[in-house]
């Protein structure tokens, strides 16, 4: 990801010496080196990332399809059974949790799908290449920006148009799932660094979209409740230390915390991304550990979370009734207008500033595989903010269903858009992202490591000198077969 620059040589005279350049501050002296934004994934890295983007590529599928049975469901002579379905309520008065089916969706389910989020931000932390903090501060600012511009986005519109200003965070947040579906339908070959970085994004956006949460949408607090929680937390933190081993002990602690955390006025989906946080990410190499407790708990609870979590959560919060009239009000009244833009404009907007100052003021400069239309085309794509943006918009205007239901449609709206453009864009560079697609895939040694990770290793250029060598013996006994051939047809007929 590294390589030397060449110095600045200036004309001197033939007979004057060459003056050696000064120290890069920070170096030994050396030339100074090239750091570049959005290179090449390390080996490591890049296997968990691809098993993630896997999982969460198959959720988005189903998210897809969860969103779309709601909208068809909540939109036909039978929208009553979808109500009723939706506002059942189940569950143990007398612990406070008798819920409807889409609080249990939101509350509950969506806790699984921010402990995997709290899991997926530790590793990349403490041992995926963000625990660099120079590599981590380029996704992070890109995140924050991508967060901060729609925010302001909202506001102003809000401002102007004399509208709510309550779903100012409604459109700050990115549905990774959601994304990549897109990009699974669009068959578009991504690079795995683009990929990573919209992963990275995602998980850093989940996590200040969760903090959001518990600071603006927090407004009665139970104390007692509160206190409990932050218990059970504890000792799920001593326990994690003790390396007591058992779902049978974390998951009812689990279940406790979150019924506590539930009661105290904090939203639920903050214990979830807490014990994620907790668990250990680092392996223990003297103990031969192949994957950290972390990874191994993600790997377990990432189906769970990407193929039922998210899309029954799906299914019971986008049924909302859509026709000509409601989608002429979303680009009418300031709170969904302010949301739409949000995520079509300052989203791209935000992450691509972010991006673009973050490598200007670090002197880092863009892959050479890449360019920077790549970037805002990815930056577009964080516009789909389907399933926090949901979350956020039912808490921000909790008590006005009507104003609730148009902004989950300017939700979807926003974020088709968002996915409409972003497809366009990518597909403009779809055969460049083939080409560096295969580069990254190619394994012409069958040593189940593709050939750009073992161009330093001498095994790799023996073996594949090996294989040339084959071809070429090959190559000489069809030319010497293809010669007598000729010989033996040449003369007169």
């Amino acid at each position: 990801m590294c390589s030397a620059l060449p110095t600045d040589r200036r004309s001197t005279p033939l007979s004057a010496p060459t003056p050696a350049p000064p120290p890069a501050p920070g170096s030994d002296g050396g030339p100074p080196k090239d750091r570049r934004a959005l290179g090449r994934l390390s080996l490591p890295e890049r296997t968990v990332v691809t098993e993630a983007l896997r999982t969460e590529t198959v959720g988005g599928v189903l998210l897809l399809i969860a969103a779309v049975a709601a909208l068809i469901w909540a939109n036909t002579p039978v929208r009553e059974s979808y109500e009723a379905v939706r506002d059942f309520h189940a569950g143990p008065a007398a612990l406070g949790l008798n819920l409807s089916v889409e609080h249990w969706a939101a509350d509950g389910l969506l806790a699984v799908f921010f402990f995997v989020a709290g899991i997926e931000l530790k590793r990349e932390l403490v041992a995926g290449d963000l625990k660099d903090p120079r590599a981590a501060a380029l996704p992070v600012v890109a995140a924050l920006c991508g967060m901060a511009v729609p925010a302001l986005v909202y506001t102003l519109v809000g401002v102007t148009g004399g509208g709510s200003l309550a779903g100012w965070a409604v459109p700050t947040a990115t549905d990774i799932a959601f994304a990549l579906a897109v990009l699974a339908v669009l068959g578009t070959s991504l690079p795995s660094a683009l990929r990573a970085f919209l992963l990275t994004l995602a998980v850093v956006d989940d996590l200040f979209a969760i903090l959001i949460i518990a600071v603006f949408f927090t407004d009665d607090l139970n104390f007692a409740a509160l206190g409990g929680a932050v218990a059970g937390l504890a000792l799920f933190w001593l326990l994690l230390r003790k390396e007591v081993r058992g779902w049978y002990v974390y998951v009812p602690l689990a279940l406790v915390v979150w019924g506590l955390m539930y009661n105290s006025g904090v939203h639920a989906t903050v214990a979830g991304v807490a014990m994620g946080l907790m668990l250990r990410c680092t392996t223990r190499e003297d103990e031969g550990e192949e994957h950290s407790p972390g990874e191994h708990v993600a790997h377990l609870v990432r189906p769970l979370s990407a193929g039922l979590a998210v899309p029954l959560f799906a299914l019971f919060s986008t049924g909302v009734g859509v026709s000509g009239g409601a989608l002429g009000d979303v680009f009418t009244q300031p709170e969904t207008l302010g949301v739409v833009l949000g995520l079509v404009v300052g989203k791209a907007v935000g992450i691509f500033g972010g991006t673009w100052l973050t490598a200007r003021f670090t002197r880092a400069s863009l892959s050479d595989d890449l360019a920077w239309p790549d970037v805002f085309a990815v930056s577009s794509l964080a516009g789909i903010g389907f399933t926090v943006s949901l979350l956020i918009g039912e808490l921000a205007f909790e008590g006005d269903t009507a104003l609730t239901d148009e902004v989950k449609a300017a939700v979807l709206a926003g974020s088709v858009i968002a996915a409409v453009l972003s497809g366009v864009l990518l597909k403009l560079r779809n055969a460049k992202y083939r080409r560096l697609w295969e580069d990254e895939e190619r394994d012409e040694d069958l040593s189940g490591v593709p050939d750009v990770y073992e161009q330093d290793d001498p095994a790799y250029h023996l073996r594949m000198a090996e294989i040339y060598e084959r071809k070429a013996a090959e190559h000489r006994r069809l030319a010497e077969v293809t010669s007598g051939a000729g010989v033996e047809h040449d003369g007169p007929a």
